[in-house]
Parts: C-alpha cells; sequence; structure tokens
C-alpha cells in the first residue's frame, strides 16, 4: 500500500489493529462483526439449503460433507452429553462450523483484503480473522456460560443450584469453602475457553504477519508448510471448543 506502514514493526501493528467505532469498553470491531455475521449467514444458509435439496440417491460432493459433519457433531454429542435436552446438537454443530469458517479467514493472504478495501474503499484497517479478537471468543465462551446456569436450574431447580455450589466437593458442612472453589471453577470456564481459541489463532496469524515480512522468494516456501500445518489448528481448536462446550453442559445438566 503506497501509504501503508514503513516499518516491519508498523506493519506488524497494522495487520494487529482492528476496525472499530467508539473507544474503550463500548467500542464495536466492524471487522470482527461483519466477517463473523456473514460467515455465520453462510453456513445457515448453505446447510439449510443443502438439507431441503437433499437426495437419497446420487447426493452431491457438499451434501455428503455436510452429512459427514452433522453426524461426527451428533456422535460426539451422544458420547458426551448425558441429558436429553434437542437442543444441544444443533448448538454444538453451530459452534463448531462456525468457529471452522471464522479460523479458515487465517489462510487469505494477510494483505489481501486490507489492501483491496484501501483501494476500493480507502479503509486503512481491516483483521479477517474474527477469532483473533478476544471480544468474539470471549463473547462466546460467556454466551456458553450462561447456558451452563441455565441448565444447572433448569435441571436441577434453585435448591439443586444452591446445594451445587454449597456442597460440593467437600460436603455442607465446609459451604463457605465450598463456595469460594465452586466460583472460582465457574469463573475460570469461560476465561480459559475463550482464551484458548484467541490465544492460538492469534499467535497463528502472527506468524503468517511475520512470513510476509520475508522476501518474496522466502514467503512460498515458508507460508505453504505452515499454512498446511495451520489446517490442523484451525479443526482441532474448533473441535475442542466444542467438546468442552458439550462438557461443561453435560455436568451442568447431570446430577452428581
Amino acid at each position: 500500500m503506497s501509504d501503508g506502514p514503513a516499518s516491519a514493526a508498523e506493519y506488524i501493528v497494522h495487520h494487529l489493529t482492528n476496525l472499530k467505532i467508539g473507544e474503550g469498553f463500548f467500542a464495536l470491531h466492524l471487522d470482527t462483526l461483519s466477517v463473523s455475521i456473514i460467515l455465520g449467514m453462510l453456513f445457515l444458509v448453505s446447510f439449510a439449503y443443502t438439507a431441503r435439496k437433499a437426495k437419497v440417491e446420487a447426493p452431491g460432493k457438499f451434501q455428503c460433507l455436510v452429512e459427514m459433519v452433522v453426524e461426527f457433531v451428533d456422535k460426539q454429542v451422544k458420547e458426551t452429553y448425558h441429558g436429553k435436552d434437542k437442543f444441544i446438537a444443533p448448538l454444538s454443530l453451530t459452534i463448531f462450523v462456525w468457529i471452522v469458517l471464522m479460523n479458515l479467514m487465517d489462510l487469505v493472504p494477510v494483505d489481501l483484503i486490507p489492501y483491496l478495501l484501501n483501494k476500493g474503499f480507502d479503509i486503512h484497517y481491516f483483521k479477517v480473522v474474527p477469532t483473533t479478537d478476544p471480544n468474539l471468543t470471549l463473547g462466546m465462551s460467556v454466551g456458553v456460560f450462561v447456558l451452563i446456569f441455565f441448565y444447572t436450574f433448569k435441571e436441577k431447580g434453585i435448591i439443586g443450584f444452591i446445594k451445587d455450589f454449597t456442597c460440593h466437593p467437600f460436603g455442607p458442612k465446609l459451604f463457605l469453602f465450598n463456595f469460594v472453589l465452586r466460583v472460582t471453577e465457574e469463573c475460570a470456564k469461560p476465561i480459559s475457553l475463550g482464551l484458548r481459541l484467541f490465544g492460538n489463532m492469534y499467535a497463528g496469524e502472527l506468524v503468517f504477519i511475520l512470513i510476509a515480512l520475508l522476501p518474496a522468494w522466502a514467503q512460498w516456501s515458508l507460508s505453504l508448510p505452515w499454512a498446511i500445518f495451520h489446517i490442523l489448528v484451525i479443526v482441532l481448536q474448533a473441535f475442542i471448543f466444542m467438546m468442552l462446550s458439550i462438557v461443561y453442559l453435560s455436568m451442568a445438566s447431570s446430577d452428581h
């Protein structure tokens, strides 16, 4: 870019800066919101269309892919979730596919979309990987956190919820100690869930940015092997987020 960063440090900072409006706590990261919403709609529309046009005989390649993903997620839910709620499987499918799609944006050349937006709309900052924004990953984990409390109330009631926080793991006599442990444990769940996804994807994006600083001949020799390896990270991080969400919801729905 003609008016782009002049040094390597400026180049890195430039690519790690979000397009946002507002300041502080009330700032909105427009790139994270726009890309995540577009990918979410792509998932919903493509899967819904495939389900309506599904063929028993001679299914298409995309239908086979969708069926493989649905069967894979359904198997994980059946083996891990011990409740009977039908909402868990669609939720797990949404989490897995949505995170995979957002993570896949890390394979887009780091300069491509910012360059096009700068030339066409005079937009200087744009991060194309939503999962490298802790606001999104922690927002998703907080959503799971809210569902944990919802299912705890739903399955155990108010009395069961209170007992869950005061009587375990050391019995009712140590209710205060139990309560402190449970509050710490519950607060750690969304933080670890969100930061794990953010940290791994942020590190992967940073490696791509560092490779982009190298000469052209070195970029191809390093970016291709890293991209191939990063595909494993992309799918694995989505799988871990999904599985931990299922485990947490299963724990909330089951009695000790």
